[in-house]
């Protein structure tokens, strides 16, 4: 997925040769386990793989070293899936049906990565995680119908069964609902239902219940039908509560859900008393999810400790970037902290517009220039003629930066990868807490497909829906020009009174299109 970003004039690199001394690696472990005298040698490669893929998160922290990252994580996913087929040491009809399941897998993701747009990955990375959540309930439930006598398995056994099928459930449906907000296909506003907290409690009760009959290791037919139970309604509960969490809070659900993929892993280690499962999979994941989801039957514990703990981790950094409560969200509500409880403020004004050949002169007459920009000019794919402009400006003497929300986009960091595609300098590329304090001193903000994330409702209205979250307080500048498609409401929903303020003019049409017009325009006053 690293190409989707790669630009033309990027000088050639040379990653693959990374695989020579992986492949050596994968022929030494190969030699080591068939001929029997490294007893120890699975363990080892098995650390390896992990150490590996710790290694390649590592790596991803920076764009400079994000392909090794890449190419560090491959290699522990391939080495620990061959130390998988080691210790397992399956025979060759299973080793074959297994070679030909991570072949369709690996396919399947190769086909799936090459056609994902970079304004598509929002969604894609929930769809994988629903496919992770499958393979864990049915590796789970799988495992428990194929015990030799169910009724005797110790209850660390048996409670890794029950939470990685539980765990699983509910990733998998919670996926299946944000990839269908975040690719259109459901609205985004939330499924505000009355009786949503009963229905949440009734459901998790029922889990629960289900739950403590599978830990009473009743024989076997009575311990699948309550397994299924459990199956069942963590599915509808992992429906339903990301059913009922709003638009503005989906880059916080991604999160949640990569976290609770990484559980579902790390119980599924336990149940298979297989250590590397808890450690390896975010990399796994990340670089091959489909062929991980087929063959991480020994990928799960290690593997899930690391995805739980840096999902959660980001959750929680994520809630706080949005002045959500982390409970609220998981449990399905809105999580801000406001207190009001009434109708939200309805505020009435006029829209002004405003064309482009104003917008060049005003650009050029300012001296100092904040661009705030969001989903829209990610989907218009405009950071590029963007980017001439922004040299043009600069060049010419003005101040220019990018100040970007944390949610901007539709996952954390969308468009701090969309600006560095085009080349934008990190320098002049600030996030929310270091530039909205700039914003009364600044001349002209130019505001492109952004809308929740400056909506001043949040700050405003205490019964506004977005209400205490964190906005880009572009209002206070002396100026803002407002680029959108059109005056629809944002993906939360939720009408903006900045649009109708004395210092704002919209300026309507494809931000592309827009910025190209705008590119050439300031060029040629500069």
């Amino acid at each position: 997925m690293l190409d989707m970003f790669k630009r033309p004039d990027d000088p050639p690199e040379y990653y693959h040769l990374y695989g020579i001394p992986a492949a050596g690696s994968l022929a030494f472990y190969t030699a080591g386990s068939m001929s029997g005298h490294v007893p120890e040698i699975n363990s080892a490669a098995a650390t390896l793989s992990g150490l590996l893929c710790i290694g390649g998160i590592g790596g991803l922290s920076s764009q400079s070293t994000a392909r090794l990252g890449a190419a560090s994580g491959q290699a522990g996913v391939a080495l620990g899936v061959a130390s998988t087929l080691g210790h397992l040491q399956p025979d060759l009809g299973s080793t074959a049906k297994i070679a030909g399941l991570m072949g369709i897998g690996g396919i399947a993701g190769k086909y799936i990565g090459d056609r994902v747009e970079p304004t598509s990955l929002p969604q894609t990375v929930a769809a994988f995680h629903s496919l992770v959540g499958i393979a864990a309930s049915a590796a789970a439930v799988g495992d428990y119908a194929n015990a030799p006598v169910a009724s005797e398995l110790d209850k660390v056994h048996l409670a890794s069964v029950y939470l990685a099928t539980v765990i699983g459930s509910v990733t998998c449906t919670g996926s299946l609902v944000a990839f269908g907000k975040l690719d259109g296909r459901m609205g985004s506003a939330p499924m505000a239902h009355p009786a949503r907290d009963k229905i949440n409690i009734g459901l998790g009760a029922a889990t629960l219940g289900a739950g403590a009959v599978v830990m009473g290791a009743p024989e076997a037919g009575t311990g699948l039908a309550a397994l299924g139970g459990a199956l069942t309604t963590s599915g509808v509960l992992g429906w339903h509560m990301t059913a009922s969490i709003g638009g503005a809070d989906m880059p916080v659900v991604i999160t949640v859900l990569n976290s609770y993929s990484g559980w579902a892993l790390c119980a599924e280690g336990f149940m298979l008393d297989m250590p590397i499962l808890t450690t390896v999979s975010l990399v796994a994941y990340e670089s091959s999810c489909l062929l991980v989801s087929l063959s991480h039957l020994y990928l799960s514990t290690k593997v899930g400790a690391l995805i739980g703990c840096s999902g959660a981790a980001l959750t929680k950094i994520m809630c706080d970037a949005m002045n959500r409560d982390i409970l609220s969200v998981i449990l399905g509500g809105y999580g801000t902290k406001s207190s009001g409880k009434g109708e939200a403020m309805k505020f009435e004004g006029e829209v002004t517009q405003t064309n482009v050949d104003d917008t060049c002169n005003l650009l050029m007459e300012s001296d100092s220039v904040i661009i705030v920009p969001g989903y829209g000019l990610a989907v218009a794919k405009g950071q590029y003629p963007l980017k001439e402009m922004v040299e043009t400006l600069r060049s010419a003497g003005k101040t220019v930066r990018f100040g970007i929300h944390p949610v901007a986009g539709r996952m954390p960091g969308q468009l701090n990868v969309l600006l560095a595609e085009a080349g934008v300098p990190y320098d002049i590329v600030e996030e929310l807490e270091e530039i909205n304090d700039d914003f009364d001193e600044t001349d002209v903000c130019l505001v492109i497909g952004a809308n929740d994330t400056v909506n001043s409702a949040a700050e405003d209205d205490p019964n506004s829906e977005i209400a205490g979250m964190p906005v880009m307080r572009v209002w206070k500048s002396k100026q803002v020009i407002v680029m959108k498609r059109s005056l629809a409401a944002g993906y939360a929903g939720v009408d903006n009174p900045v649009f109708l303020k004395d210092n704002t003019d919209m300026l309507l049409g494809d931000a592309k299109d827009t910025c190209e017009k705008l590119a050439a325009g300031v060029k040629a006053l500069a």
